[in-house]
This record gives C-alpha cells, sequence and structure tokens, in this order.
C-alpha cells in the first residue's frame, strides 16, 4: 500500500466512526436533547471537511482549469446541495462512500500494476 493510499485510509478510519456516532445521535438521542441540531450540524460539517476537503480542491482546480463537470465537481454540488437542503448525513455518507469507493479503485489499481510487474 503507498503512503497516499495509507493516507486516505488513515482519513476514511477517523471520519466513518464519527459519521456512525452522528446517525446514532441523530436517530436516537436527539428527541432527549432538542437544541443539539446546530451541534450535529457542525459535526456532520467537521466530518465533511475531514473526509471531502480533497474533492472540494479538485473540483475548484479544475474549475480554474476549465473542466467542470468532472465527478469531483458533481460530488461537491451534490453534497453541498444536500448540506443546503438540511440533509447532513446524506451529504457527509455520499461523500464518505466515495471515497471509501475511490480507495478500493487505487488499491486494485496498485495491486494489478504490481501483478503486471512481477509477470513482466
Amino acid at each position: 500500500m503507498s503512503r497516499k493510499q495509507k493516507k486516505h485510509l488513515q482519513r476514511i478510519m477517523i471520519a466513518a466512526p464519527l459519521f456512525l456516532l452522528g446517525v446514532i445521535y441523530h436517530f436516537w438521542f436527539e428527541d432527549y436533547f432538542p437544541y443539539g441540531h446546530n451541534g450535529l450540524r457542525a459535526l456532520f460539517a467537521a466530518i465533511y471537511l475531514i473526509i471531502g476537503y480533497d474533492i472540494v480542491l479538485k473540483a475548484l482546480r479544475n474549475i480554474v482549469r476549465g473542466q467542470v463537470f468532472d465527478e469531483n465537481f458533481l460530488m461537491t454540488i451534490a453534497t453541498i446541495g444536500a448540506f443546503w437542503l438540511g440533509e447532513n448525513e446524506e451529504a457527509v455518507g455520499v461523500m464518505l462512500f466515495y471515497q471509501i469507493g475511490e480507495w478500493f479503485q487505487s488499491y486494485a489499481v496498485d495491486k494489478s500494476r504490481k501483478s503486471i510487474a512481477e509477470l513482466m
């Protein structure tokens, strides 16, 4: 596993338990703390920044370069739109699962390259 993949996996391993904690709080304990919604929104925003900052930065860089409608831009727009609609869990969940998929893709490509190199 490359250094970049390890860093990516570390971010996923930090964000996933925090995401689960936020979802559990939202569905089971929010009735007991009715004014905790702003804190929950802040928690999900922090998780979003942990897991999705690189996607947002890539989207902004690609917009400057003239490549507007790539997957990074679409993921950023979808998740920011979900935040705007008040669907914080969905926004973070979508970004988290996207990053998990990207990690698996990167890992599989790396393994394939190593296997092909060994065959050569």
